[in-house]
């Protein structure tokens, strides 16, 4: 028989949790971004965020527009910065050394050591929830971790939070292939 032991639900492990960089420029242009674990694709082109007030929520009311950068293993340092620092008291992205040009789409700033950026509109945010909507708009991937015009998670190696050991760990290889390997069990 199996032994299980017992944690508090506050102690729950739940995987996978993204490394979202969420970057927004404030009422002056001056970009900002923090990093944000708890969020997830919503709809075909959406994207849910689940965020506490920061200058970033601040910014993305008033803008009614933020970037989605997914941190990778080349860019843990900078993305863990971006969550143990606040906006409201250093510019961020100065402060790493990071580079940013505007969005073609949307008011919000692209970091460029990221590789793979989502352009996104507010499409609503609740203060009391924290709960951010955004319509994806555009989606800027670095050809170096295309294959065959594709993002491949291979060369991107983005990263998720494991919240049970408190690190980052990189995405894994290919295991299966979706809506594909279960059809044998339809019968």
């Amino acid at each position: 028989m199996n032994m299980s032991k017992e944690f508090s639900g506050q102690k729950a492990c739940i995987a996978p949790e993204g490394v979202f960089i969420i970057g927004t420029y404030d009422e002056n242009g001056v970009p900002n971004a923090m990093n944000a674990a708890w969020g997830a694709q919503s709809d075909y082109g959406e994207i849910t965020l689940f965020l506490a007030p920061h200058k970033t929520t601040d910014n993305v009311k008033k803008t009614k527009a933020f970037t989605v950068a997914f941190a990778t293993k080349d860019t843990v340092e900078i993305a863990d910065y971006f969550g143990v620092e606040t906006g409201r008291k250093v510019n961020k992205i100065e402060k790493a050394g990071c580079h940013t040009h505007k969005s073609a789409h949307v008011n919000a700033p692209i970091i460029e050591e990221f590789p793979v950026t989502l352009e996104c509109e507010m499409k609503s945010y609740d203060d009391e929830t924290g709960i951010l909507i955004g319509k994806i708009v555009a989606e800027q991937a670095d050809e170096a971790v295309l294959t065959d015009g594709k993002v491949d998670y291979d060369k991107l190696q983005p990263i998720i939070f494991d919240i049970a050991t408190m690190t980052y760990r990189v995405i894994g290889p290919v295991v299966g292939k979706a809506f594909h390997d279960g059809l044998k069990l339809k019968g």
